[in-house]
């Protein structure tokens, strides 16, 4: 499929992330871009779960509550 539409384009380059949960009840938060920064989304993931989630146009950072592997272009992370 061929897309011209930049927006588009641009989300499928965005950057990853994958998270996964080493125990129940780990907060994913999304933060908004902007002047003001504000909580935007927020999901739960139990023992074993995994999310992948996108920094877009709207998400600025990702904010990680609990004991989680998160992975990125850059390495692993543990949160303790």
């Amino acid at each position: 499929m061929v897309c011209d539409n930049f927006a588009f384009s641009s989300a499928i380059n965005a950057e990853y992330i994958v998270v996964k949960a080493l125990e129940n009840g780990v907060t994913i938060m999304g933060l908004t871009r902007g002047k003001d920064t504000k909580f935007h989304h927020t999901e739960k993931l139990d023992k074993g779960e995994v999310m992948v989630a996108q920094f877009t146009e709207h998400t600025s950072a990702i904010k990680i509550r609990g004991k989680a592997e998160i992975y990125t272009k850059h390495g692993v992370i543990k949160n303790e």
